[in-house]
């Protein structure tokens, strides 16, 4: 452990964190954690117990990572990211250990608000939209739309979630959609959903 960390940041006695790294005020990393040379993160950021975030790795601002989680090169993490407890990345499509492959790294990008399920795994080269919901388990292998609920293997979209967290319920024909629990209101067309009305939660 460094004795000069910031202290704008909390660290705890068992985490490592390499110098080189940045990382945002208001943020916590926990037990057995290791935040190693080059890797970003935001502000007021939560990493879980045994958490490890490499090299080259950009992580926003108020982003929970869970337990038991590695955000390898190649993956972005924008805004108000959730990813839960022993969530998997990857960053390599046909991994051999003789063979080297950090010259085909795939980028991963994780955008504002998405949250991904305890042990789902999601396959490098990737985009996840805004506010997308992956279920629990679930392996995801292609882009997925903002605001798209996935679950199963591989994944399908089933739904669609709400900025808040609340699966929307779309009028037959119409395509709208309307959150009862924070107002917020949709429109889907063409396999996409788009925000008419803004979500009265605010992020915490």
């Amino acid at each position: 452990m460094q004795d000069h960390r910031p202290v704008s940041y909390f660290a705890h006695e068992s985490s490592y964190v390499d110098d080189g790294a940045v990382i945002g005020s208001g943020t916590k990393i926990w037990h057995f954690s290791h935040v190693m040379p080059g890797a970003v993160i935001g502000e007021r950021c939560n990493l879980g117990q045994n958490v490890v975030v490499m090299p080259g790795t950009k992580i926003g601002n108020n982003v929970k990572v869970q337990n038991n989680v590695s955000i390898y090169e190649g993956v972005e993490l924008e805004d108000d990211v959730f990813c839960g407890p022993s969530c998997v990345f990857t960053n390599v499509m046909n991994p051999r250990s003789h063979v080297p492959r950090k010259n085909e790294y795939r980028r991963t990008l994780v955008k504002r608000g998405s949250s991904i399920g305890a042990n789902a795994t999601i396959i490098c080269g990737v985009t996840l939209g805004e506010y997308a919901f992956i279920g629990a388990g679930a392996v995801v292998t292609s882009d997925v739309p903002a605001y798209g609920l996935m679950v199963g293997v591989p994944a399908r979209r089933v739904g669609w979630m709400c900025q808040c967290g609340e699966r929307l319920q779309t009028s037959t024909g119409g395509g709208r959609a309307a959150c009862g629990v924070c107002g917020a209101t949709y429109e889907e067309a063409g396999g996409a959903l788009r925000q008419t009305k803004a979500s009265k939660v605010r992020a915490s």
